[in-house]
């Protein structure tokens, strides 16, 4: 059984890197991202779930500039309830586009690169969204918390005037 789960893991992962191709992005992304500014804990407020975080409660993704440029990564979450199992995954973003800093690469498991982009940042950088090529994935941050319906509201219309597929789109639990 644990194989049949690492499998469709990896057949996950592969589907949604297989869309990072060599490429210009296809979508309008960040005019330009601080990295200073960006690091540090984010709270994930909506997110396309994928194999390894369907049922996220309380979902993190804390980033850290590494000595040697490269963004470690910590994406965390409980696993069903807010009491669940806490998963940890630990990818490591690249940089792919120095002059604004909003295209990132992320790996996986040392093997699998995925195209990472920051399609917004607030001008406080207390929101953020983070996109996909392919349009089906999306995340909704903040560095609360919490977030208001209005506030929650106003970054998903961004996800659909940008024409992401939403069908999937979910908003996540918290309760701390």
């Amino acid at each position: 059984m644990k194989i049949q789960v690492f499998s469709l893991f990896i057949l996950a992962l592969l589907a949604v890197a297989g869309c990072s191709k060599e490429r210009e992005p296809n979508q309008k992304l960040a005019d330009k991202v601080d990295l200073d500014r960006f690091m540090g804990t984010w709270y994930v407020h909506g997110y396309t779930p994928t194999a390894i975080d369907k049922n996220a409660w309380n979902p993190t993704e804390t980033y850290e500039m590494r000595d040697d440029g490269k963004i470690q990564t910590i994406y965390q979450f409980s696993k069903g309830s807010a009491h669940g199992k806490v998963k940890t995954y630990k990818p490591v973003g690249t940089i792919k586009n120095t002059e604004t800093n909003a295209e990132w690469r992320m790996r996986f498991f040392g093997v699998i690169n995925a195209a990472y982009y920051v399609v917004f940042v607030s001008d406080d950088y207390q929101e953020c969204i983070i996109g996909h090529p392919n349009k089906k994935y999306a995340w909704i941050m903040t560095r609360s918390k919490s977030i208001d319906d209005r506030s929650y509201e106003n970054l998903l219309k961004e996800l659909k005037d940008r024409d992401y597929y939403l069908d999937r789109f979910q908003r996540a639990p918290h309760e701390w």
